[in-house]
């Protein structure tokens, strides 16, 4: 265990990120879990927090094995060998897509609020509590670019060595607290992970959507 709390560990990471002296003009966490990180780190830097919504694609046959994510804009990506390897067809995933997107656009109603200010030109920190394969990252990664941000960096408190290389060839700058060439699953380095709720999404971006 490293970090006793999703809170903690965005004290750490918030710290980090001052010390290094990152550019941000935004923090953006990936609901759920990454909004907790990403609070804090707001907090610290003393900058607007909101998020960035997305959504794992789940393999049309077994919907927990992820084979992708999507993410706001129709932004997608597609582990292709990974699909080719469990011979999941176009159609079966176009219907899965389909379902995620509908999720997804409940998603961003929710948590906007009609209070979401553009990124258009702006240097962004997007936050989770961990990265694993680095998918859903990427395509956030990919959904800010698309909109228009002028810097992306991508801050987490733990990464798999895998996912930290496939960021880093995406976006401007990537920071992690520990890189583990041993990871499994990113709640082994909590003392308490929880899932997070809706209500503390935002309930975090209530608190922290207009700090300056």
């Amino acid at each position: 265990m490293t970090f006793a709390s999703r809170k903690e560990a965005g004290e750490k990471l918030g710290r980090a990120l001052a010390a290094r002296h990152v550019q941000a003009d935004v923090v953006l966490g990936l609901p759920r879990g990454g909004v907790v990180v990403a609070a804090e780190i707001a907090r610290i830097l003393k900058r607007p927090l909101d998020v960035l919504v997305v959504r794992k694609i789940g393999h049309p046959r077994f919907r927990e094995f992820a084979v992708g994510a999507l993410a706001e804009g129709e932004t997608v990506v597609l582990d292709q060998h990974v699909v080719d390897r469990t011979e999941a067809s176009r159609e079966e995933l176009d219907e899965v897509i389909a379902e995620e997107t509908a999720r997804l656009k409940d998603y961003v109603k929710k948590f906007e609020r009609g209070k979401r200010s553009p990124i258009d030109g702006k240097s962004v920190v997007l936050v989770d509590d961990g990265l694993a394969t680095g998918a859903t990252t990427e395509v956030a990664v990919r959904s800010a670019k698309k909109q228009g941000a002028r810097r992306i960096t991508v801050a987490v408190p733990v990464a798999s060595t895998n996912g930290m290389a496939r960021l880093a060839s995406v976006c401007d700058d990537t920071v992690a607290l520990l890189i583990d060439p041993n990871f499994q699953a990113v709640g082994q380095y909590y003392g308490s992970f929880p899932q997070t709720s809706d209500e503390e999404v935002l309930r975090a971006l209530e608190t922290g959507l207009f700090i300056k």
